[in-house]
Protein backbone atom coordinates (compact mmCIF):
# COMPACT_ATOMS: atom_id res chain seq x y z
CA UNK A 1 0.00 0.00 0.00
CA UNK A 2 1.44 3.37 -0.99
CA UNK A 3 1.53 6.42 1.23
CA UNK A 4 0.02 9.78 0.15
CA UNK A 5 3.56 11.13 -0.40
CA UNK A 6 4.42 8.18 -2.64
CA UNK A 7 1.22 8.69 -4.65
CA UNK A 8 2.08 12.36 -5.11
CA UNK A 9 5.60 11.49 -6.28
CA UNK A 10 4.19 8.92 -8.69
CA UNK A 11 1.83 11.49 -10.19
CA UNK A 12 4.67 14.01 -10.51
CA UNK A 13 6.45 11.59 -12.83
CA UNK A 14 3.49 11.47 -15.18
CA UNK A 15 2.56 13.62 -18.16
CA UNK A 16 1.71 17.27 -17.57
CA UNK A 17 -1.21 19.06 -19.22
CA UNK A 18 -1.76 22.70 -20.13
CA UNK A 19 -4.82 24.43 -21.52
CA UNK A 20 -4.61 27.32 -23.99
CA UNK A 21 -7.73 29.15 -25.17
CA UNK A 22 -8.47 29.39 -28.85
CA UNK A 23 -8.04 32.86 -30.29
CA UNK A 24 -9.76 34.65 -33.16
CA UNK A 25 -7.99 37.74 -34.41
CA UNK A 26 -10.33 40.47 -35.57
CA UNK A 27 -7.71 42.68 -37.21
CA UNK A 28 -3.97 43.15 -37.22
CA UNK A 29 -0.98 44.95 -38.68
CA UNK A 30 2.37 43.30 -39.37
CA UNK A 31 5.55 44.51 -37.65
CA UNK A 32 8.65 42.47 -38.56
CA UNK A 33 11.89 42.64 -36.60
CA UNK A 34 15.18 40.75 -36.86
CA UNK A 35 14.61 39.56 -33.28
CA UNK A 36 11.68 37.13 -33.42
CA UNK A 37 10.61 38.05 -29.89
CA UNK A 38 10.21 41.66 -30.98
CA UNK A 39 8.53 40.74 -34.26
CA UNK A 40 4.76 40.45 -34.24
CA UNK A 41 1.53 42.29 -34.80
CA UNK A 42 -0.72 44.96 -33.38
CA UNK A 43 -4.44 44.35 -33.26
CA UNK A 44 -7.29 42.83 -31.30
CA UNK A 45 -9.04 39.51 -30.88
CA UNK A 46 -11.02 37.27 -28.55
CA UNK A 47 -9.83 34.30 -26.47
CA UNK A 48 -12.28 31.41 -26.66
CA UNK A 49 -13.33 28.87 -24.05
CA UNK A 50 -12.89 26.28 -26.81
CA UNK A 51 -9.16 25.75 -26.93
CA UNK A 52 -6.16 23.46 -27.11
CA UNK A 53 -5.12 20.91 -24.49
CA UNK A 54 -1.45 19.95 -24.65
CA UNK A 55 0.07 17.00 -22.78
CA UNK A 56 3.83 16.70 -22.45
CA UNK A 57 5.71 13.57 -21.38
CA UNK A 58 9.28 12.31 -21.73
CA UNK A 59 10.09 10.60 -25.02
CA UNK A 60 11.11 7.05 -24.11
CA UNK A 61 13.88 5.55 -26.19
CA UNK A 62 14.39 8.54 -28.47
CA UNK A 63 16.02 11.95 -28.38
CA UNK A 64 13.52 13.46 -30.82
CA UNK A 65 10.32 15.34 -30.10
CA UNK A 66 7.23 13.47 -31.32
CA UNK A 67 3.90 15.28 -31.78
CA UNK A 68 0.37 14.02 -32.24
CA UNK A 69 -2.71 16.08 -33.09
CA UNK A 70 -5.92 14.41 -31.95
CA UNK A 71 -4.08 11.10 -31.89
CA UNK A 72 -2.47 11.34 -35.33
CA UNK A 73 1.30 11.92 -35.80
CA UNK A 74 2.00 15.37 -37.22
CA UNK A 75 4.78 17.88 -37.68
CA UNK A 76 4.21 21.19 -35.90
CA UNK A 77 7.24 23.36 -36.44
CA UNK A 78 6.19 25.92 -33.83
CA UNK A 79 6.02 23.21 -31.14
CA UNK A 80 9.36 21.65 -32.06
CA UNK A 81 11.07 25.05 -32.11
CA UNK A 82 9.57 25.94 -28.73
CA UNK A 83 10.88 22.81 -27.06
CA UNK A 84 14.25 23.17 -28.77
CA UNK A 85 14.53 26.65 -27.24
CA UNK A 86 13.73 25.21 -23.82
CA UNK A 87 16.23 22.36 -24.28
CA UNK A 88 13.55 19.66 -24.09
CA UNK A 89 12.78 16.55 -26.12
CA UNK A 90 9.36 15.14 -25.38
CA UNK A 91 6.22 13.47 -26.59
CA UNK A 92 3.59 16.15 -27.15
CA UNK A 93 -0.08 15.28 -27.51
CA UNK A 94 -2.23 18.13 -28.83
CA UNK A 95 -6.01 17.81 -28.60
CA UNK A 96 -8.58 20.31 -29.82
CA UNK A 97 -12.13 20.48 -31.08
CA UNK A 98 -11.28 23.66 -33.00
CA UNK A 99 -10.86 23.56 -36.78
CA UNK A 100 -7.19 23.60 -37.82
CA UNK A 101 -5.86 26.28 -40.19
CA UNK A 102 -9.13 28.18 -39.85
CA UNK A 103 -8.11 31.20 -37.77
CA UNK A 104 -8.39 29.81 -34.23
CA UNK A 105 -4.74 29.94 -33.13
CA UNK A 106 -4.26 26.18 -32.89
CA UNK A 107 -0.57 26.36 -33.81
CA UNK A 108 0.14 29.13 -31.31
CA UNK A 109 -1.90 27.31 -28.68
CA UNK A 110 0.05 24.11 -29.23
CA UNK A 111 3.38 25.95 -28.92
CA UNK A 112 2.37 27.85 -25.80
CA UNK A 113 0.78 24.78 -24.22
CA UNK A 114 3.94 22.78 -24.88
CA UNK A 115 6.04 25.47 -23.21
CA UNK A 116 3.81 25.68 -20.13
CA UNK A 117 3.46 21.91 -19.72
CA UNK A 118 7.17 21.25 -20.33
CA UNK A 119 8.14 23.87 -17.76
CA UNK A 120 6.00 22.13 -15.14
CA UNK A 121 6.88 18.55 -16.14
CA UNK A 122 10.65 19.00 -16.37
CA UNK A 123 11.05 21.61 -13.59
CA UNK A 124 12.58 24.13 -15.99
CA UNK A 125 11.96 27.02 -13.60
CA UNK A 126 11.27 29.54 -16.38
CA UNK A 127 9.18 32.67 -15.86
CA UNK A 128 5.92 33.25 -17.70
CA UNK A 129 7.56 35.86 -19.91
CA UNK A 130 10.31 33.42 -20.86
CA UNK A 131 7.80 30.72 -21.78
CA UNK A 132 5.54 33.05 -23.74
CA UNK A 133 8.59 34.54 -25.46
CA UNK A 134 9.88 31.11 -26.49
CA UNK A 135 6.51 30.08 -27.95
CA UNK A 136 5.92 33.43 -29.66
CA UNK A 137 9.36 33.44 -31.30
CA UNK A 138 8.90 29.83 -32.40
CA UNK A 139 5.60 30.60 -34.08
CA UNK A 140 7.01 33.70 -35.78
CA UNK A 141 9.96 31.68 -37.09
CA UNK A 142 7.63 28.90 -38.23
CA UNK A 143 5.56 31.44 -40.19
CA UNK A 144 2.28 30.32 -38.61
CA UNK A 145 1.36 33.44 -36.64
CA UNK A 146 2.38 36.82 -35.28
CA UNK A 147 0.19 37.52 -32.27
CA UNK A 148 -1.88 34.54 -31.17
CA UNK A 149 0.55 33.36 -28.48
CA UNK A 150 0.68 36.61 -26.50
CA UNK A 151 -3.10 37.01 -26.80
CA UNK A 152 -3.75 33.44 -25.67
CA UNK A 153 -1.45 33.87 -22.71
CA UNK A 154 -3.47 36.90 -21.58
CA UNK A 155 -7.02 35.72 -22.31
CA UNK A 156 -10.20 37.77 -22.50
CA UNK A 157 -10.38 40.37 -25.26
CA UNK A 158 -6.73 41.35 -25.66
CA UNK A 159 -5.47 44.41 -27.50
CA UNK A 160 -1.96 44.04 -28.89
CA UNK A 161 -0.85 47.66 -28.52
CA UNK A 162 2.80 47.04 -29.39
CA UNK A 163 4.17 44.02 -31.25
CA UNK A 164 6.22 41.22 -29.80
CA UNK A 165 6.40 39.04 -26.71
CA UNK A 166 6.98 40.39 -23.20
CA UNK A 167 8.83 42.39 -22.10
CA UNK A 168 8.97 43.98 -25.58
CA UNK A 169 5.29 43.84 -26.52
CA UNK A 170 2.51 45.74 -24.81
CA UNK A 171 -0.99 44.35 -24.23
CA UNK A 172 -4.18 45.91 -22.95
CA UNK A 173 -7.67 44.46 -22.86
CA UNK A 174 -11.38 45.17 -22.96
CA UNK A 175 -13.41 44.14 -19.89
CA UNK A 176 -16.28 41.79 -20.71
CA UNK A 177 -19.13 40.14 -18.82
CA UNK A 178 -18.66 36.51 -17.90
CA UNK A 179 -21.72 35.36 -19.84
CA UNK A 180 -20.92 36.77 -23.29
CA UNK A 181 -21.41 34.17 -26.02
CA UNK A 182 -19.41 33.68 -29.19
CA UNK A 183 -20.74 31.75 -32.19
CA UNK A 184 -18.58 30.61 -35.09
CA UNK A 185 -18.87 28.80 -38.39
CA UNK A 186 -15.82 27.61 -40.32
CA UNK A 187 -16.18 27.00 -44.04
CA UNK A 188 -12.58 26.09 -44.89
CA UNK A 189 -8.95 26.59 -43.93
CA UNK A 190 -6.43 29.08 -45.23
CA UNK A 191 -2.63 29.12 -45.22
CA UNK A 192 -1.37 31.68 -42.72
CA UNK A 193 2.12 31.37 -44.20
CA UNK A 194 0.84 32.26 -47.68
CA UNK A 195 -0.86 35.45 -46.48
CA UNK A 196 1.91 36.61 -44.14
CA UNK A 197 4.56 35.76 -46.72
CA UNK A 198 3.05 38.09 -49.32
CA UNK A 199 2.74 41.86 -49.55
CA UNK A 200 1.17 42.96 -46.24
CA UNK A 201 1.53 46.75 -46.60
CA UNK A 202 -2.12 47.39 -47.51
CA UNK A 203 -3.30 44.94 -44.87
CA UNK A 204 -1.17 46.65 -42.21
CA UNK A 205 -2.46 50.10 -43.15
CA UNK A 206 -6.03 48.87 -42.68
CA UNK A 207 -5.02 47.26 -39.39
CA UNK A 208 -3.55 50.48 -38.03
CA UNK A 209 -6.76 52.34 -38.91
CA UNK A 210 -8.79 49.67 -37.16
CA UNK A 211 -6.73 49.85 -33.96
CA UNK A 212 -6.97 53.63 -33.85
CA UNK A 213 -10.75 53.45 -34.34
CA UNK A 214 -11.13 50.84 -31.61
CA UNK A 215 -9.11 52.79 -29.08
CA UNK A 216 -11.51 55.72 -29.50
CA UNK A 217 -14.32 53.51 -28.13
CA UNK A 218 -12.92 50.21 -26.76
CA UNK A 219 -15.91 47.88 -26.45
CA UNK A 220 -16.50 44.30 -27.54
CA UNK A 221 -19.12 45.40 -30.07
CA UNK A 222 -16.65 47.92 -31.48
CA UNK A 223 -14.06 45.15 -31.88
CA UNK A 224 -16.49 43.31 -34.13
CA UNK A 225 -17.44 46.34 -36.21
CA UNK A 226 -13.91 47.58 -36.90
CA UNK A 227 -12.85 43.99 -37.56
CA UNK A 228 -15.47 43.61 -40.29
CA UNK A 229 -14.38 46.91 -41.82
CA UNK A 230 -10.76 45.77 -41.71
CA UNK A 231 -11.55 42.47 -43.46
CA UNK A 232 -13.26 44.34 -46.28
CA UNK A 233 -10.54 46.99 -46.64
CA UNK A 234 -7.77 44.37 -46.57
CA UNK A 235 -9.46 42.32 -49.30
CA UNK A 236 -9.54 39.13 -47.22
CA UNK A 237 -13.24 38.23 -47.46
CA UNK A 238 -14.39 35.23 -49.44
CA UNK A 239 -17.91 35.15 -50.84
CA UNK A 240 -19.20 32.76 -48.18
CA UNK A 241 -17.71 34.79 -45.35
CA UNK A 242 -19.00 38.06 -46.78
CA UNK A 243 -22.51 36.63 -47.19
CA UNK A 244 -22.58 35.43 -43.58
CA UNK A 245 -21.35 38.74 -42.16
CA UNK A 246 -23.85 40.73 -44.22
CA UNK A 247 -26.69 38.46 -43.11
CA UNK A 248 -25.84 38.95 -39.43
CA UNK A 249 -25.48 42.72 -39.87
CA UNK A 250 -28.81 42.94 -41.73
CA UNK A 251 -30.47 41.24 -38.74
CA UNK A 252 -28.99 43.78 -36.34
CA UNK A 253 -26.09 41.68 -35.08
CA UNK A 254 -22.32 41.98 -35.38
CA UNK A 255 -19.97 39.47 -37.01
CA UNK A 256 -16.57 39.36 -38.62
CA UNK A 257 -13.94 37.08 -40.13
CA UNK A 258 -11.35 35.23 -38.06
CA UNK A 259 -7.82 36.06 -39.20
CA UNK A 260 -6.60 34.05 -40.96
CA UNK A 261 -9.18 31.50 -42.01
CA UNK A 262 -12.46 31.15 -43.85
CA UNK A 263 -14.32 31.47 -40.56
CA UNK A 264 -17.07 33.80 -39.37
CA UNK A 265 -17.56 34.62 -35.69
CA UNK A 266 -20.38 36.61 -34.12
CA UNK A 267 -21.50 37.89 -30.75
CA UNK A 268 -24.32 36.28 -28.82
CA UNK A 269 -26.82 34.62 -31.22
CA UNK A 270 -25.84 36.52 -34.37
CA UNK A 271 -25.24 33.49 -36.60
CA UNK A 272 -28.00 31.24 -35.30
CA UNK A 273 -30.49 34.10 -35.67
CA UNK A 274 -29.97 34.08 -39.45
CA UNK A 275 -30.18 30.33 -39.98
CA UNK A 276 -26.64 29.06 -39.50
CA UNK A 277 -25.85 26.15 -37.17
CA UNK A 278 -22.79 27.54 -35.38
CA UNK A 279 -20.56 26.20 -32.68
CA UNK A 280 -21.04 28.16 -29.46
CA UNK A 281 -18.63 28.94 -26.66
CA UNK A 282 -17.79 31.58 -24.09
CA UNK A 283 -14.91 34.03 -23.76
CA UNK A 284 -12.01 32.57 -21.79
CA UNK A 285 -10.89 35.37 -19.52
CA UNK A 286 -8.09 33.72 -17.43
CA UNK A 287 -5.65 32.96 -20.27
CA UNK A 288 -3.40 29.93 -20.70
CA UNK A 289 -1.91 27.82 -17.94
CA UNK A 290 -0.71 24.41 -16.79
CA UNK A 291 -3.68 22.48 -15.39
CA UNK A 292 -2.12 19.45 -13.73
CA UNK A 293 -0.86 15.94 -14.23
CA UNK A 294 -2.53 13.70 -16.74
CA UNK A 295 -4.05 10.61 -15.14
CA UNK A 296 -2.84 8.49 -18.02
Amino acid sequence: MTTPDEERDKRSDGPMRAFVPGHVTGFFSVHPHEDSRRSGSRGAGIALADGVTVTVAPSPGTSETAITLDGEPVEMDAVTRTLDTLGVRAHVAVETALPVSAGFGVSGGAALGAALAANARFDLERTENELVGAAHAAEVDAGTGLGDVVAQARGGVPLRVEPGAPPHGDLDGIPVRANRRIEYVSFDGRSTEAVLGGDTDGLSTAGERALAALREAPTLERVMKVSATFAREAGLLTERVDDAIEAVEAAGGVASMAMLGETVFALDTGLSDVGYEPTTCGIHRPGAGAVGHDAG
